[in-house]
């Protein structure tokens, strides 16, 4: 179920949520990837294991993320009833050199096989802008 429209407050936790530079790049790996593991998110975006883990928690604890567990690994996903509003929101910043250069990274490190998807065997699910 997606969220055609919502009420201010929850509209105001989103807007807050992704006020922060870490945390836009966190959901726009994570968009465009469809899910993504803390420990890659680390890799990719050179970040401490707190402060990864400090910005997932808030993106979850703000009703945009999801999480699952997979053996001893967490996998992150936007909430599909947030997704529409969240692709918007990034679909504005999707050409800046600082998350492009994330991308990058990011396809670099998978093609390496470095990514814990890789070393699990899964594949990225696609989430097109």
């Amino acid at each position: 179920m997606r969220l055609k429209h919502f009420n201010i407050d929850p509209g105001a936790q989103i807007f807050l949520a992704c006020s922060d530079t870490a945390r836009l790049r966190i959901l726009q790996l994570i968009l465009t990837n469809g899910e993504m593991c803390i420990t890659d998110l680390e890799t990719i975006l050179e970040f401490t294991q707190a402060k990864t883990s400090r910005h997932l928690i808030y993106l979850k604890n703000s009703g945009i993320l999801t999480s699952r567990k997979y053996n001893q690994w967490v996998f992150y996903q936007v909430k599909d009833e947030v997704l529409d509003i969240i692709r918007q929101m990034l679909q504005f910043l999707q050409r800046d050199p600082v998350l492009q250069k994330d991308q990058q990274t990011f396809n670099t490190l998978y093609s390496n096989r470095e990514l814990t998807l890789n070393k699990l065997n899964l594949k990225p699910r696609s989430a097109p802008l």
